[in-house]
């Protein structure tokens, strides 16, 4: 089968992790007689430079005339200044709002070889296999933004708006995902302060009872669950939650898995189409060094596999050659145990590059 990608490197050290995944897909492909035609799109920062615009027109048809699209990073400190009109993370909302991308998947599980990079004690670890879908469309990171001067000062404000539609589609989706898991679900929010969270509380109780009376169902203020988290977070399965909370929330899961460089993750709408990319941001510090970890990308490569095009066999071996390199000890810094030799990123991409092919 032939497939078409579009491919958004965007900036930092989003073009040194996509060209790793590149790799592992064009092995992938020839190991299953598949072929992944891929074009390149301008996103964020260096959209920027190039074209005046964080997400140019060009780039949104692209996208929207590929399978899936596989995304790097966007942002530096270049493009920082948080009074500038064009910002790089305009790009990243935009091309979620121009494809219909409403769920965002974020898979946290811990291979026992990354076990001593997490700065949890093992103990805590043990059978951790988490899947937090978020929200992405909506709540205070797309209401109307305000930013006046009054007579005591300057003042600002980001209105906070969700939908029933919003919701009930988000919260259907994280049930059928639990379904196909440990049948828990949990919802995240903070109904004691938020009416927003109110009603995501009110249609998510209504559609559990009504849809999914066969899972196991609770709720947790979002404070109580940045806290279980660490405390207890194999007890976890499936946690939906508005987009804020999300966005935190797996950030802080992330050091579960020792590093945000090992998670992935799939954005998706109602059809096949999904964008993928790593939960990590653009790293400027390590930008051009060979030091960034490109697993995440990988693993990302994998569900874009699985998610949108439908190739389970195929995704399935990438993963397995991800944690047969990790196994080996081929890492990067970020995951790297105390007296092991860190390498490059190009050198974690050969190392899965080669167990495909074993």
């Amino acid at each position: 089968m032939d497939y078409t990608i579009a491919v958004l490197a965007g900036d930092g050290i989003g073009p040194e992790v996509t060209a790793e995944a590149l790799k592992v897909l064009a092995a992938v492909g020839e190991r299953f007689g598949h072929r992944f035609a891929t074009q390149q799109g301008l996103i964020g920062g260096i959209a920027i430079d190039s074209t005046g615009s964080a997400l140019p027109e060009e780039t949104v048809a692209l996208c929207k005339s590929s399978d899936a699209v596989l995304l790097g990073a966007v942002g530096g400190p270049k493009w920082d200044n948080p009074d500038a009109n064009v910002r790089p993370e305009q790009g990243l909302l935009g091309i979620r709002k121009a494809l219909g991308l409403y769920a965002n998947l974020r898979p946290v599980s811990i291979h026992p070889a990354l076990i001593d990079s997490s700065p949890l004690k093992a103990d805590r670890l043990a059978g951790v296999d988490m899947l937090v879908v978020r929200e992405l469309t909506g709540g205070s990171y797309f209401g109307e933004k305000r930013r006046e001067r009054g007579e005591r000062g300057e003042w600002a404000s980001d209105l906070c708006i969700y939908h029933q539609h919003e919701i009930e589609r988000i919260v259907r989706a994280a049930g059928e995902l639990a379904r196909g898991r440990r049948k828990k679900l949990t919802l995240v929010d903070k109904a004691n302060v938020m009416e927003t969270s109110r009603l995501w509380r009110s249609l998510t109780t209504r559609i559990v009872k009504e849809e999914f009376a066969d899972l196991s169902f609770d709720v947790m203020l979002v404070d109580a669950c940045a806290m279980h988290l660490i405390r207890r977070p194999a007890d976890f399965d499936v946690i939906v939650t508005e987009n804020m909370f999300g966005d935190i929330l797996t950030d802080e899961a992330s050091m579960l898995a020792g590093s945000m460089g090992m998670l992935p993750s799939a954005s998706l709408g109602t059809g096949k189409m999904g964008l993928y990319e790593p939960i990590h941001g653009s790293a400027p510090d390590i930008a051009g060094q060979g030091k960034a970890n490109p697993l995440a990308t990988i693993l990302s490569s994998a569900m874009l596999l699985r998610h949108s095009l439908g190739l389970e066999e195929a995704a399935r071996a990438i993963e397995s050659a991800v944690y047969a390199t990790v196994e080996a000890g081929i890492v990067t810094g970020d995951i790297a145990k105390p007296g092991q030799t860190p390498v490059g990123t190009s050198v974690v991409g050969d190392a899965v590059v080669a167990r495909l092919a074993m």
